[in-house]
């Protein structure tokens, strides 16, 4: 009998976890249908033309969905293999690599950028300034953007497929008018950079000393990456590639345009009638990565792994020191929004508890995510610059913290 009675006890305890269990799954269901049609809402309202949005864990994807078109006029579905520049969401890569090469004792993030370069930086307004890497990742270092010269290291491919002509011509009154011809890196930061160069002007640097104020620096970025080319003898398109992209098996990603890949290129749209001509950036580290949402999310995994403790793309210490915040509200450099962030290297430490990177580029928005407390992270690719991302961004974070 009291056989009879732990047996009917544990076919009993079975069912109840097998309900709980689904009543489990059919709440997560629940929210993800919600999310759903929360980031339809959001599609509509925002006028996007695409939009691929995915949240994953350590483990794999746990959400992913796709609306609009990559090709409105031939009616082409944006999907997450569709291949785009992602902007400035590239710069934390450069974080990565940062880190790698420092544990290949390339240089710290202490090391002055002078101890490295081929010619010296200085700053004219502060000649006794010593840049060090660190504040090349924190947009600290006092180099900045000059807007009459960063938007003319664009190139623009309009023989590559068709493009809005009227567009074009618009763009050239922003600034992007293709009048740097250098050929890589290392002759544009000499002509940007030296005072010998023939872009230098006191305009490329901010009248404030090195480390005293945030000033958001695309140039300051790829000079950091441009460093581990000269520490490594490789180009920084091989050394990411090396240890980041082929690593993660990210076989639809890269940071120049592979003509074989057009057709799952999306178009970048400024108005649905208006699409952009394909373009690529000199300083391609800063925002060039093309990528399409599955690769993003196998990157996104993998740094949640290495957060948790995982060594397969940097070891403990190089993870912990590159999401290790930088500043004290009381030594917060003038410029950043402590109130919103802190700086890791490159990434941000949002205040939500959250890490990640946004990106912005003609015709782009992207944004990369992760939630530490939760181990879930988030990410959207769409084909349109947003002004405001925060409608999709805070259905993502608040999903993070919800499922």
């Amino acid at each position: 009998m009291a056989h009879l009675v732990k047996k009917a006890f544990g076919n009993m305890l079975i069912i109840c976890l097998g309900l709980q269990l689904t009543f489990n799954t059919c709440i997560a269901q629940s929210k993800l249908d919600t999310l759903t049609a929360e980031l339809n809402s959001a599609f509509i309202r925002d006028s996007l033309y695409g939009l691929s949005v995915a949240l994953v864990n350590a483990n794999g994807i746990v959400y992913q969905k796709n609306f609009g078109f990559a090709d409105i006029k031939n009616g082409i579905p944006y999907n997450a293999n569709t291949i785009q520049n992602i902007g400035s969401v590239s710069k934390s890569l450069i974080g990565i690599a940062i880190m790698k090469a420092i544990e290949l004792e390339y240089f710290t993030l202490e090391t002055n950028i002078n101890d490295i370069l081929p010619f010296k930086v200085i700053n004219p307004n502060h000649p006794d300034d010593i840049i060090t890497i660190r504040e090349l990742t924190n947009h600290t270092s006092g180099i900045i953007d000059n807007d009459s010269i960063y938007p003319n290291s664009y190139k623009f491919y309009p023989a590559l497929r068709s493009y809005d002509k009227e567009l074009m011509g618009w763009i050239g009154t922003k600034g992007y008018q293709e009048k740097i011809k250098d050929a890589n890196m290392k002759d544009f930061f000499y002509n940007y950079l030296c005072k010998e160069g023939k872009y230098y002007s006191r305009k490329n640097f901010s009248p404030d000393k090195a480390g005293k104020t945030y000033a958001y620096s695309n140039l300051g970025s790829a000079l950091a990456a441009h460093l581990i080319e000269i520490k490594s003898g490789t180009s920084y398109d091989k050394f990411t590639t090396q240890y980041i992209l082929e690593p993660l098996k990210m076989n639809n990603s890269g940071w120049f345009i592979d003509a074989a890949q057009l057709k799952s290129h999306a178009r970048l749209y400024y108005n649905r009638d208006k699409d952009f001509p394909l373009y690529s950036l000199l300083t391609y580290p800063d925002g060039g990565l093309r990528t399409s949402c599955n690769d993003l999310s196998k990157y996104l995994m993998a740094v949640i792994k290495g957060y948790n403790g995982d060594v397969s793309l940097l070891s403990n210490a190089s993870f912990k020191q590159m999401f290790s915040p930088m500043f004290t509200e009381a030594d917060a450099p003038e410029g950043l929004n402590f109130k919103n962030r802190n700086k890791g290297v490159f990434w941000n430490l949002y205040s939500n508890g959250t890490i990640g990177l946004d990106g912005d580029d003609p015709g782009v928005s992207a944004y990369l995510f992760f939630n530490p407390a939760t181990g879930l992270g988030g990410l959207f690719l769409s084909n349109k610059f947003m002004d405001d991302k925060k409608d999709i961004v805070e259905l993502l974070v608040r999903a993070t913290f919800d499922l």
